[in-house]
């Protein structure tokens, strides 16, 4: 099993920011959460000012779901495969925010069900070829959870020690806010029914087969342990992005959180630290589907930007980084009230 050693953020640079935001050219908050994000930069660098996260990596993991079978979806699983090679091509929504925020990304196949071809930019970390239906019965083994959070913590301590200095989570899988809503609910105690969307614009009649799977899903794996749960009810690509987090906080790296699916991967983060992540984490942005803003109050996170987005591949939190860079820069830059009037 994968152990992460997680420390505490550093209460001397936290002291030191706030220190120093007061004494910055500003009105006291004047900056608003702004301020606030600076403060955490540096309790999570241990440092005053904090560092620029200069060099961000956005790692999208992809796998596929055997509940697709149930009809939670009109479609098919073919869409992750073409989805990969559009990432692979860096033309896919996160390719273009990527390149206008000066992020790199990076492909990992964690669990597609298809051969997916070789290319430099798709790192081959398949585990298995999808879940099984959680519709049916358990999604993966414990042993195959397992697997898939090692692969998302070596991907995430690869990019750091190629230099990363801030970490997207990403993600690629049809079906795959059946078990993220179901993750989530099982996790808050939230209520299945309300907190299952429609994921990619599904009918009535399709949402109801979804909600009526998860609600089955989240009453059968009540009472489990973390890992367990995750195997019962989850995806390959939740489980990397538990790891890739975990790991990324263990490395005192901020690492930004997209939509659902990444939320649900970090809330089994929470699950398996005891909530060590949580310093770590920076709420990207609030997407529609209900099951996120669950898990996001759940986390404590009040995320950067809501834009109505819904699309996943960490779109969003591609968005937020200028917001991180530009917190950190605050601290940097901007002079003291000693220093303009001598």
């Amino acid at each position: 099993m994968t152990t992460f050693a997680i420390p505490p953020l550093d209460d001397e640079a936290i002291a030191a920011a706030l220190a120093r935001h007061g004494r910055l050219a500003k009105p006291a908050g004047s900056l608003g959460r702004l301020e606030a994000l600076g403060v955490q930069l540096a309790g999570i660098s241990a440092s005053c000012p904090p560092p620029v996260p200069t060099s961000v990596t956005v790692a999208v993991f992809a796998a596929d779901h055997g509940v697709v079978a149930s009809g939670v979806t009109p479609w098919p699983q073919e869409v992750t495969t073409a989805m990969v090679g559009a990432f692979a091509a860096g033309s896919a929504a996160v390719n273009a925010l990527a390149r206008q925020v000066g992020a790199d990304v990076l492909v990992v196949d964690v669990g597609v069900a298809n051969d997916v071809p070789a290319h430099p930019a798709v790192l081959d970390r398949k585990v298995r070829r999808g879940t099984d239906d959680l519709a049916l019965g358990a999604a993966m083994s414990i042993d195959d959870a397992q697997a898939a959070v090692a692969v998302g913590a070596d991907v995430a301590r690869d990019a750091v020690a190629r230099g990363a200095d801030c970490l997207v989570t990403g993600d690629m899988g049809i079906g795959n806010t059946t078990p993220s809503a179901a993750l989530i609910a099982a996790v808050t105690g939230r209520s299945p029914d309300e907190l299952t969307g429609r994921g990619t614009g599904i009918d009535d009649d399709m949402l109801r087969r979804k909600r009526k799977v998860v609600v089955e899903a989240v009453r059968r794996s009540e009472g489990m342990a973390p890992l367990e749960l995750l195997a019962e009810i989850g995806g390959l690509e939740i489980a990397a992005i538990a790891g890739f987090v975990a790991a990324g906080a263990a490395q005192r790296v901020p690492v930004v959180v997209d939509g659902v699916i990444a939320l649900a991967g970090a809330l089994v983060a929470d699950a398996l630290t005891n909530g060590a992540v949580r310093p770590y984490l920076v709420g990207g942005h609030r997407s529609v589907e209900p099951a996120a803003t669950a898990a996001l109050e759940h986390l404590g996170l009040e995320p950067l930007l809501d834009l109505g987005l819904r699309l996943g591949e960490g779109t969003g939190a591609v968005l937020a980084v200028p917001l991180v860079q530009a917190a950190a820069r605050v601290l940097n830059e901007m002079a003291t009230l000693d220093e303009l009037l001598g």
